[in-house]
């Protein structure tokens, strides 16, 4: 290609001449047009210019800019046919804009037209997605760099189009496990209740753009199909948002159990490594649809069908797959697989760090005299055991205490006297009982105090140690696993060993031997009928975790293989009405907190693709609530015009109002759209612009009509 200057008509005096040499392997017509449509679109562009082709030579005298810029035309339209991929009208006009915005100063980092209109970021169908504009490819490659990306700009940029093209993009990349789109209901506050029909004919209309971009990038036969297992979900904000649980069910704390309604922003709960984890955002919801979820071992919980769960199956953990994530209304009817349950759930994987409390009794000996002790306090403290080791051992837990044989297995604990004590000194033992509120209580109505329950988990294992080496035993099974059994007549004892046992990773499956109708025991030769129903826990705890301190039961624990892998599978999930209800995010890694029966649950979006649209849309209470959903390894895309506000009279827009307050935050961007970028019909960006001058002149005008009413006063 060459540049010189010519001469020739006065007119071209001056002027400077190029030549432009079309490689052989480039057909004219495929870089001129099918019937010179190229040619005719950028001699209309150069109206100034002298373009003249004569075999693969294209001649332009003119204005030394405009040559240079047909110049570097031509380059890049070569570049682009140099991929495979044809030239139209439209790609040539839009080279152009770029070229010239980047002579403007206003070039878009390094990239050139052609390396923007060769950008592939999805082929479908015998089409191919890629951005049109500089700016267009500045928002895509933002997607790819941050995690929040704001795409603001006015109607036909693309704005929404390219965000879920990268969306599907992740998702058959396996970047990402789920899509989520999301705009508003209706833009005067989502309020659906005077449309006619369904919920679904309400919202349909509403959300029908994002089906249609769907069907362009997705087989449509597939889709219905990756909706039903919730890989894509397309919702409007206010259900989107409404992954809760009823104010009144409780969730565990450092303090112990709270209602959820009751939490507060900067509040702490227990995550899923059994720590302290902050309340990031509190949702109150209305009220919702509850369902109860109830696991194997009878644990349960209530939460709304849009709650999230993490779960896996045995196929997932056969291939090594991660845990995922699923709504409750995904899994009803598809709690079985064959005859096994198909969704097992997270224990925690360490055990709950409670604050330390003082306790007045070693733990170790609480649990023994739960067990086998005698706490009427009609008579001394006693103790019953055919295990000398367990005497010994309560008497070294219990300073001032001597454990003494009474006869056979029966002992009493004697306060150890010294001189100068007088007889009327409590008994040791009896004074802690009395403080704990537990003398004077029977088999069937011991239970755990509070600050052992709630105590560190060296308190609370010893205390589990000291029930299961008094009243409870391994149980062996052929080419099996070692079993844990423990047996109380208290039913408020047994809900309490069962929380021991959850709150150190494990799980208790417990059944109810009912006393009437059951045959008699013997003792001493002598019938003894039962007068209380008992309570029979099988317990499991985690691996490494010492379930016993007596010998010879903890030989036979060890000796069979220990106690397996505690698991914890949905057994049952069923309408339970409605009731108001609250979602939380938590700070945790996971996102995982406890909730009732030391269930695992949680309700922020993790390893998601997330999409709001129309944004502008949104309140600020709405967009803070939708940011602060955002998971771990999920990536979030907002598009929205701030000029199409529809919210009703006096509410601020969420959209704008969150660019000043994020702006400049690391790892999210804000990406403008201007008119230029419009990708519809050419009339679009046209209309655009006018509006965009027409408005300018508006503020212009009231601008001066204030400045003169300032110069009246």
């Amino acid at each position: 290609m060459t540049q010189t200057p010519t001469s020739g008509h006065p007119e071209q005096q001056g002027a400077a001449r190029a030549q432009i040499t079309i490689p052989a392997k480039h057909p004219m017509v495929t870089v001129l047009g099918s019937g010179d449509s190229l040619l005719t679109a950028i001699e209309k562009a150069f109206p100034h210019t002298d373009i003249h082709v004569r075999g693969n030579q294209v001649t332009a005298v003119g204005e030394e800019a405009e040559v240079a810029l047909l110049q570097r035309l031509f380059d890049e339209i070569l570049l682009v046919l140099r991929t495979g991929q044809p030239m139209t009208e439209d790609a040539v006009e839009r080279t152009l804009a770029m070229l010239r915005k980047s002579d403007d100063g206003e070039a878009g980092g390094h990239s050139s037209p052609s390396e923007v209109l060769t950008q592939n970021i999805l082929s479908s169908r015998g089409r191919t997605i890629r951005p049109k504009t500089l700016n267009q490819k500045k928002y895509v490659d933002a997607i790819d760099k941050n995690t929040i990306v704001f795409g603001i700009g006015p109607a036909g940029t693309g704005k929404t189009y390219l965000a879920m093209a990268k969306a599907v993009q992740a998702l058959q990349s396996k970047q990402v496990n789920r899509i989520i789109l999301t705009r508003p209901a209706v833009e005067a506050g989502e309020r659906l209740g005077f449309l006619p029909g369904t919920l679904f004919d309400k919202i349909d209309p509403y959300l029908r753009p994002l089906y249609d971009a769907l069907h362009d990038m997705l087989d449509p036969d597939s889709i219905p199909r990756l909706m039903a297992a919730g890989t894509i979900e397309v919702a409007p904000l206010a259900y989107m948002r409404g992954r809760s649980q009823p104010v009144w069910m409780t969730v565990l704390t450092p303090e112990g159990w709270r209602p959820i309604g009751d939490l507060q922003v900067g509040d702490l709960v227990i995550g899923s490594n059994g720590e302290p984890t902050p309340v990031l955002g509190v949702y109150p919801q209305g009220e919702k649809d509850i369902y109860r979820v109830s696991a194997q071992d009878g644990s349960w919980t209530l939460c709304c069908g849009e709650h999230l769960w993490t779960v896996r199956t045995a196929s997932d953990k056969r291939r090594g797959k991660p845990w995922r994530v699923m709504e409750t209304q995904e899994m009803i009817g598809n709690l079985r697989a064959a005859h096994a349950r198909r969704y097992e759930l997270p224990l925690l994987t360490a055990p709950v760090e409670f604050p330390e409390r003082p306790v007045p009794m070693d733990a170790y000996a609480l649990g023994l005299l739960l067990g086998d002790g005698c706490l009427t306090g009609s008579t001394t403290p006693g103790f019953s055991t055919a295990d000398p080791e367990l005497a010994e051992a309560l008497e070294a837990a219990l300073p001032g205490v001597r454990v003494r044989q009474k006869n056979g297995p029966d002992y009493t604990l004697n306060r150890v006297r010294k001189p100068g004590d007088v007889i009327t000194l409590e008994n040791p033992v009896t004074r802690v009982l009395r403080g704990l509120d537990l003398l004077g209580s029977r088999s069937h109505s011991k239970f755990v105090p509070e600050d052992y329950l709630y105590n560190t988990p060296a308190v609370r294992l010893a205390l589990l140690q000291g029930l299961l080496d008094s009243d409870g035993g391994p149980v062996t099974q052929s080419d099996r696993t070692c079993r844990i059994q423990y047996t109380t007549t208290s039913t408020i004892l047994a809900d309490d060993v069962v929380a021991l046992v959850q709150s150190l990773g494990g799980v208790a499956y417990r059944r109810r031997r009912a006393a009437e109708g059951r045959a008699p025991g013997l003792a001493g030769g002598r019938e003894v009928h039962h007068r209380h129903d008992a309570f029979t826990l099988d317990i499991r705890l985690p691996e490494g975790m010492e379930p016993f301190r007596l010998a010879r039961k903890r030989e036979t624990y060890h000796a069979a293989g220990g106690g397996g892998r505690p698991m914890r599978f949905i057994d049952d999930i069923q309408p339970a009405g409605r009731e108001e209800a609250v979602c939380i995010q938590v700070a945790a890694e996971d996102s995982l907190y406890v909730t009732q029966d030391y269930l695992l649950t949680h309700n922020t979006l993790n390893e998601a693709f997330i999409i709001l649209d129309e944004a502008q849309n949104t309140n600020p209470e709405q967009m803070k609530m939708f940011l602060t959903r955002l998971g771990f390894n999920s990536k979030i895309v907002v598009t929205g015009d701030v000029t199409q506000v529809d919210l009703p009279g006096g509410t601020k827009s969420g959209l704008r109002q969150v660019q000043g307050i994020l702006e400049g935050v690391e790892d999210i961007h804000f990406s403008q759209l201007t008119s230029k970028d419009v990708v519809r019909h050419h009339l679009v960006g046209r209309i655009v612009e006018a509006y965009e001058a027409h408005d300018g002149q508006q503020g212009q005008q009231g601008q001066q009509q204030v400045q003169r009413q300032n110069g009246k006063k």
